[in-house]
């Protein structure tokens, strides 16, 4: 597997376009989130709203370091909304939100630099 935390490795193996295109990564945003303290590692419990189309989804999300709950309320994030929802601990997470790791292994969240409709997907 592939450390996606070593900003030093090699970049993965090539994909074709339809390989890309089957992971549909969407922007929302957050409108609830509150802490999960039953997670194994610290975590927020997100609730996102992806627009009409998708509508409204959660996410257990690792982004204690550099994030409150108040500060996310509002803030657009990107993530897969097509992998199957995970069990975790008590909560079902049904997409996941995407970030890069900092220095330390802590997530910095990717979102889009203009305020973009909610349920736009990454091209």
């Amino acid at each position: 597997m592939h450390n996606v935390f070593d900003p030093t490795a090699a970049a993965a193996g090539d994909i074709d376009f339809d390989a890309f295109l089957a992971v549909d990564i969407r922007v929302g945003t957050v409108i609830a989130a509150e802490p999960f303290p039953e997670a194994h590692k610290p975590a927020y419990k997100l609730k996102v709203d992806f627009g009409a189309g998708i509508g409204f989804k959660k996410s257990s999300a690792q982004i204690t370091a550099h994030y409150t709950p108040e500060a996310l309320l509002g803030r657009q994030v990107a993530a897969v909304v097509n992998f199957p929802p995970r069990q975790v601990g008590p909560f079902i997470s049904e997409v996941l939100v995407l970030g890069f790791p900092d220095d330390d292994r802590n997530i910095v969240l990717f979102r889009p630099d203009v305020a973009v409709p909610n349920g736009a997907r990454l091209v």
